[in-house]
């Protein structure tokens, strides 16, 4: 039994590279809106399709979705393209969206008035849209501060 052996120079790197990634943080910027008036299941059907799409392709699907909820999260996800550019200094062409949820509101309750005096609930949906986007360049090519560095290739 070796005790005093010391690891190897695979396991060093892998320490390394680790701990590389702990010490430095990701770039994500996010934009909410809340009380939006609109069935979640409504947005949420628009927002899946622009998961993972980079910024320029979302804003393309948006305004070719024939779909009522595509303008509240076109301003969602351009408030948040504006948000990493304003915090992290990133462009928008290298935005990439890393999350795309949204989550119930209040709901308004109304009545329908119904034959013989009973009513029938109507239920007003609201949602709360929230959108995170993160930079595509690699952790290693932003300065201390998380600023946005371009670095030449060649």
């Amino acid at each position: 039994m070796n005790l005093g052996s010391k690891p190897s120079l695979k396991t060093l790197t892998k320490r390394a590279i680790q701990k590389r990634k702990e010490q430095q943080f990701s770039l994500e910027a996010t934009a909410k809106a809340k009380i939006i008036r609109m069935s979640p299941l409504k947005v949420r059907r628009v927002l899946r399709q622009i998961q993972g799409c980079s910024y320029e392709e979302a804003l393309i699907l948006l305004r070719f979705l024939p779909y009522r909820a595509c303008h509240p999260v076109a301003k969602v996800l351009k408030s948040a393209a504006a948000n990493a550019l304003s915090n992290y200094s990133i462009p928008r062409s290298y935005l990439q969206i890393e999350k795309a949820f949204v989550d119930k509101g209040p709901t308004m309750k109304r009545i329908r008035p119904r034959a013989k005096g009973r009513m029938f609930p109507i239920r007003k949906r609201t949602s709360h849209i929230s959108i995170v986007v993160r930079s595509t360049f690699s952790r290693y090519e932003n300065d201390v501060k998380g600023n946005f560095l371009p670095v030449s290739i060649g």
